[in-house]
């Protein structure tokens, strides 16, 4: 189905993650994704400016060896991102079209919006630039990323109805997660009529290995099948989807997604009910029931992170993976300019303020003790 009068297969290539040599791009895996991916009929590279090396690789690796109407390319704006005035916002377009040497852009998005970060893009006025850019011709569709709550996207789109499509992080771990709030956040995409772009998922790669009692009912369903393929699936039978963002990072990678997606024609029922009951069994699994409503933020006199805290110590819980679960630690917490639960001086006020009547100053502790 066409969107924006595009014609998009439901795979994207994201480019965040692109294969490493050395601490380098591997110009010549990249190139070798981007000739599988395009031989298979796909069309659609997502990268951004804030993505290190990404735009000069696809550059190298698709603009300057496919026909330029051949493919879809969209990168994305961070004017968040060490800019203090328009022109310094404004000058990550320039470098993005000299980096990729594109010419102009399919998709160009407003980066991150959401909590702080929106107000660069008001300040700056980067809506109306961004409107300008494409009666320019520079850029096709116009859109932003956005990564907060439900409330904030209605309100965004509410403001900008000229924006032609958003995207968003959806998947089925996700769907229910009130730190996430896909489904929440995908309901308002459709209310407002907006086509949507979904990255995340497979939740930055945890999906390819979730909790033991996810894999063995999809093992139990479909033996060969990668657990992979059930997130990517599961996001690219919603209604309403422009493509579903795959950051692949090999070979190996590319060729799975591209298996299952070739010829992807929706999830059958029986298919459906496994997902389900594999967001029954993520459910099963004993988390901090924190709603991320940051009541206790209000009242903490130490300025603690306690949502962000949770989160990440739920990751750890879900999937095991330390190193992510400290990520999103620096992300939620000290990337907010917050402080880390270790600094808690367990003064109780967070306790009398909390809806689900959690033990905070308990859970602080162990988070402290598991992330370190």
């Amino acid at each position: 189905m066409a969107y924006l009068g595009e014609e998009i297969k439901k795979l994207g290539f994201g480019l965040m993650r692109l294969p490493q040599k050395d601490g380098v791009i591997d110009l010549e895996e990249t190139k070798q994704m981007v000739d599988l991916f395009m031989a298979a009929g796909f069309t659609y590279f997502d990268t951004a400016w804030a993505y290190a090396g990404s735009e000069d690789a696809i550059r190298q690796a698709l603009v300057e060896r496919y026909p330029r109407n051949s493919f879809q390319l969209a990168t994305k704006n961070a004017a968040w991102i060490n800019c203090k005035t328009q022109e310094e916002a404004i000058a990550q377009f320039d470098t993005s079209l000299r980096q990729t040497g594109a010419g102009y852009f399919d998709f160009y998005l407003l980066h991150n919006l959401g909590e702080g970060r929106s107000k660069f893009f008001d300040e700056y006025d980067m809506w109306n630039w961004i409107i300008q850019k494409k009666a320019e011709g520079k850029v096709k569709h116009i859109g932003f990323s956005f990564h907060s709550t439900p409330e904030e996207l209605d309100a965004l789109l509410t403001a900008h109805p000229e924006m032609e499509f958003v995207q968003l992080q959806i998947n089925y771990a996700d769907w229910e997660n009130p730190a996430i709030q896909s489904r929440a956040c995908y309901e308002v995409a459709r209310k407002h009529h907006k086509p949507v772009i979904i990255m995340e998922p497979v939740k930055g790669g945890m999906l390819a290995n979730p909790p033991e009692s996810v894999k063995a009912l999809f093992d139990q369903a479909a033996p060969n099948a990668s657990y992979a393929s059930w997130a990517i699936r599961f996001a690219a039978d919603l209604e309403g989807v422009i493509t579903v963002l795959s950051g692949m990072s090999n070979v190996a990678q590319m060729t799975d997604n591209l298996s299952y997606m070739k010829d992807f024609h929706g999830l059958s029922a029986s298919d459906k009910q496994v997902i389900a009951q594999a967001q029954q069994e993520l459910k099963k699994i004993p988390l901090i029931p924190c709603t991320t409503c940051n009541y206790c933020a209000k009242v903490c006199p130490m300025q603690i992170g306690i949502s962000g805290s949770f989160t990440a110590k739920n990751y750890l819980t879900l999937y095991s993976d330390l190193a992510a679960a400290k990520h999103q630690e620096g992300w939620l917490v000290g990337g907010h300019g917050l402080k880390s639960a270790s600094e808690c001086i367990k003064c109780g006020k967070c306790e009398q303020v909390c809806p689900q009547h959690i033990s905070i100053r308990k859970e602080l502790e162990q988070v402290a003790k598991a992330l370190g």
